[in-house]
């Protein structure tokens, strides 16, 4: 890196190109100049050529019967060749590999439909949890010729993250399955270019600024307002949603030095009321792209490398991500000219300013930004309204955090670093809901070269070969009886207060992992702790009763058949789905009882 002041330069070569063509064309092409297709080319080629020599007539039927079986044929040789160096290499290695799951499709195309089809209509992660009950908690989800390993074992994950972090990276297919969305921001960048995004942002996230608890009581203080506002007409608040106007308000604040004022926006209405007025504020422009721009990029996942083929002639996801650069360019604009007419000599107010200071390249400015914006709205919004949702369904619990905060704070008393470190059980509260629901799910690495992990439970140790993609669940591992005890799927915030502390998670961190760990650890985990605390405390001192009224919104509703289900299926009153992070498909909707300010 060249440093120039106080500006610090990526390395070029790490700038990874954009797509020119869209995504279906440019996937074709390259697949046409891959080694496969070049194998089946001049397969047909050797049955023509070959005829002529030998003076065989070859019927047409002939030459297009074997030309359509010869590329399956070859990828299918491929991935067998594939599975057979690995399996000899984990054998003399004295290991073994992780346990496939069984398909019945060729390519394990059935296996890709399920998980699609628990993605829309299922319950998060059962698909998993169906095949691991019979493979173990380390598996391999094979899907059209290619190995995913899924892994809910906390030793595992710990090499992933923390203790071998350098044998593992984002790899090539996942940073091109999360370009539209991330771009080269420090979310989908991996060596010396995340180490130049880490160090660019981490200065910034000092313990005062994450600290700035005005920011935080100055939005809430209108959330609730909005909130009283609708509760005194009687109509119920989807609280998701205004959760998230919350967290987006507060997060360009403090990105950007400007906030969206998403919540001086109309809120919108449940399905039994006039809807017309709900999104025409010229903001929830911006967050509808957003909220859009995060599913597809998640069906992108879901796909694979064929996700070119469904969203063939336009990039879905960079379209509406180019709606969210109509706010965000501007102001990188005009920090840049700031910088320049100020010699370089800027100030760090915001994280923008802060930005600017250490490089003038435009576009990895603007990526950044847009990856810490997303992290610090969304992740914050599903903390937020996943605990209300446990709140609403647990009137003791919350009846025992208003008497925290009252006990605290009073009436009317604002959260301070001080007096929240009083609060226990508010922080308790929290961390519980980031167990069973924690806002990102699942996340995924890639093998460098060849890795062993050690044997578990009696096993052997398990080959993983290089370039392979490895996936971890937090949603799963947090839910796992032999990990937390045989409560794990109640939600009980003692559990981070009495002796199961010290029985389960103290010996064994790892299994607690809502904010990632190690070298990637999130930058803003006390940002969202403060940010979340602020808002559930001052709805604490606000309301005295909350309860869910999922009859406001029937796309909100889960399926009926999940009351027959197992776990906490069968007792989940919100849709629970995840993109990026988790969310309630339809929202949240609640009704809150009014607490006297004496």
């Amino acid at each position: 890196m060249e440093d120039s002041g106080r500006r610090v330069f990526p390395p070029p070569a790490m700038n990874y190109p954009r797509l020119r063509l869209p995504p279906g064309p440019s996937f074709l092409l390259q697949q046409l100049l891959s080694p496969k297709v070049v194998g089946y080319v001049a397969f047909v080629g050797c049955i023509r050529v070959g005829g002529e020599l030998l003076h065989l007539r070859i019927p047409l039927w002939a030459i297009l019967s074997s030309s359509l079986v010869a590329l399956p044929a070859i990828l299918y040789a491929q991935s067998r060749f594939l599975y057979w160096t690995a399996k000899r290499k984990a054998e003399s290695l004295g290991a073994t590999l992780a346990p496939k799951v069984p398909h019945e499709w060729p390519a394990g195309i059935d296996l890709i439909t399920k998980s699609i089809d628990v993605f829309k209509f299922g319950y998060l992660g059962e698909d998993l949890v169906e095949w691991m009950a019979e493979g173990g908690q380390t598996i391999d989800w094979r899907n059209l010729g290619e190995s995913h390993i899924v892994t809910t074992e906390p030793q595992y994950i710990k090499m992933v993250l923390s203790t071998h972090f350098e044998e593992y990276e984002k790899g090539e297919d996942l940073r091109s399955t999360l370009q539209s969305l991330f771009g080269t921001g420090v979310f989908n960048s991996d060596g010396d270019l995340w180490k130049f995004h880490r160090s660019m942002t981490r200065p910034f996230f000092t313990k005062d600024r994450i600290g700035d608890f005005e920011l935080f009581d100055r939005h809430a203080d209108k959330a609730i307002a909005k909130m009283k506002e609708r509760f005194r007409k009687g109509i119920p608040v989807d609280v998701q949603d205004l959760s998230s106007r919350f967290t987006m308000d507060t997060a360009t604040e403090f990105l950007f030095g400007q906030d969206l004022s998403t919540l001086s926006a109309d809120l919108p209405y449940p399905s039994t009321h006039d809807r017309s007025r709900f999104r025409t504020h010229p903001s929830d422009r911006f967050s509808i792209a957003f909220g859009r721009a995060q599913e597809d990029t998640f069906l992108r996942v879901c796909y694979g490398n064929l996700w070119p083929l469904v969203d063939f002639w336009e990039d879905v996801v960079g379209t509406n991500k180019n709606v969210t650069w109509e706010f965000i360019n501007p102001l990188v604009q005009t920090a840049l000219e700031k910088k320049r007419a100020a010699k370089g000599m800027g100030n760090d107010g915001t994280l923008l300013d802060h930005l600017v200071q250490q490089t003038d390249d435009f576009d990895i400015i603007r990526d950044e930004t847009f990856n810490i914006l997303l992290a610090g709205r969304d992740t914050t919004t599903a903390l937020a309204t996943f605990t209300i949702t446990m709140l609403a369904d647990h009137p003791d619990i919350f009846a025992r955090l208003r008497s925290e905060v009252l006990e605290t704070l009073g009436p009317t008393g604002k959260v301070n670093p001080e007096n929240l470190k009083e609060m226990k059980y508010l922080r308790a509260v929290l961390n519980e809901t980031l167990r069973l629901y924690p806002s990102v799910p699942a996340n995924i690495r890639s093998t460098k070269q060849g890795v062993l992990w050690p044997a578990v439970d009696g096993g052997k140790p398990i080959y993983i070969p290089p370039n392979t993609q490895i996936h971890y669940s937090p949603w799963l591992m947090h839910r796992r009886t032999d990990l937390w005890g045989p409560t794990a799927l109640e939600f009980d915030p003692d559990r981070f207060l009495d002796g199961r502390l010290k029985e389960y998670l103290v010996p064994n961190p790892f299994i607690f992992l809502p904010f990632n760990a190690g070298p990637r650890i999130c930058l803003g985990q006390q940002f969202a702790y403060h940010e979340a605390s602020t808002f559930v405390a001052k709805i604490a001192q606000a309301f005295r009763s909350i309860a869910l009224e999922m009859d406001s919104s029937p796309e909100a509703k889960p399926p009926v058949a999940w009351a027959t289900g197992n776990g906490r299926k069968g007792v989940e009153r919100v849709w629970v789905k995840s993109h990026v992070t988790l969310y309630a498909r339809g929202g949240v909707w609640v009704r809150m009882e009014e607490a006297d300010v004496e």
